[in-house]
């Protein structure tokens, strides 16, 4: 649980980055987000998935990061 929390801790604050160091810019471009498709979003949405079960795999089954 306490590795849990830390990773979910950690995504937050890379979450929260972008719309501390450039809230001008986050605006815009949640503007255009509200403006795509959802199939596209959802496409995204599905590839940054994948990214981060591999980045998973990678870090957790090999020794790339060792």
């Amino acid at each position: 649980m306490k590795l849990f929390l830390t990773v979910i801790g950690l995504m937050m604050i890379f979450e929260g980055i972008p719309y501390f160091a450039f809230p001008e810019k986050m605006k815009a471009v949640l503007q255009q987000i509200q403006e795509m498709e959802p199939g596209t979003l959802r496409i995204m949405g599905f590839l940054a998935m994948l990214a981060g079960l591999l980045l998973c795999y990678l870090a957790q089954r090999t020794s790339l990061f060792s």
